[in-house]
């Protein structure tokens, strides 16, 4: 690849590398578990009846955080499988943890940048939802360019959709579920399943701080969609 290529190619971050702190309990769950769910980074398409070992409806999680939510959803609904995609390693180190303590055993996570595991990993046709909770809102107008969900990241998201799948994204900040709200919509191969905003699905759970955002006003805003 030129230059020139490797230019055209890169995109702008939707998140800031952070060093958090990598507890001793964390440190020990990644090394004993990634070997075992954890897929490294390639430039190959993904082969998921392999990686998981099964064939079952797949989930795509686009930035999960610390993990709990994720955790609590994958072992409510054991018979899917969920391919969880996270940049920072204290969050991916806490849900390899918590996947120990509690047997989980359907999550594959990747560390690695989202745009580019859609990119470079994921066959078109394979996932049957996707979840992205609480993406960084870049809530300064300057930084909005960063926001992950933009038509051309959609467009991209729809090749890997099958029909009937959904996209669930849930946000607490109202001028980017305005901004979500309107993408989704412009994109012609979704529908809304609501007027607007969904109704809070039973599978999210709420996160702690979702539970103490409500106890002092503040909204969240869920948005799911179907794929024609």
């Amino acid at each position: 690849m030129t230059d020139t290529e490797a230019l055209k190619n890169r995109h702008i971050r939707s998140y800031v590398l952070r060093q958090g702190r990598v507890t001793v309990a964390q440190q020990r769950a990644v090394d004993t578990l990634q070997p075992i769910y954890g897929i490294p980074y390639s430039t190959q398409a993904l082969d998921l009846n392999q990686s998981f070992g099964r064939t079952a409806p797949r989930i795509l999680e686009i930035g999960f955080g610390m993990g709990d939510s994720t955790a609590t959803i994958a072992a409510a609904n054991p018979q899917n499988d969920y391919l969880c995609l996270e940049v920072h390693t204290p969050g991916v180190g806490n849900l390899f943890k918590v996947m120990g303590e509690q047997g989980i055993s359907n999550i594959r996570i990747i560390q690695h940048d989202a745009v580019e595991v859609l990119r470079d990993m994921i066959a078109d046709n394979s996932l049957d939802g996707v979840h992205i909770f609480f993406p960084d809102p870049w809530h300064k107008a300057r930084h909005n360019k960063r926001r992950l969900i933009q038509s051309p990241f959609i467009a991209k998201l729809m090749a890997k959709l099958k029909p009937g799948g959904y996209i669930h994204v849930a946000t607490d900040w109202q001028n980017y579920a305005e901004q979500v709200l309107q993408v989704l919509s412009d994109e012609p191969l979704l529908t809304n399943t609501a007027t607007d905003y969904a109704p809070r699905p039973d599978y999210r759970p709420l996160t702690k701080f979702e539970k103490r955002g409500i106890k002092l006003g503040h909204g969240v805003w869920d948005l799911v969609f179907i794929r024609k």
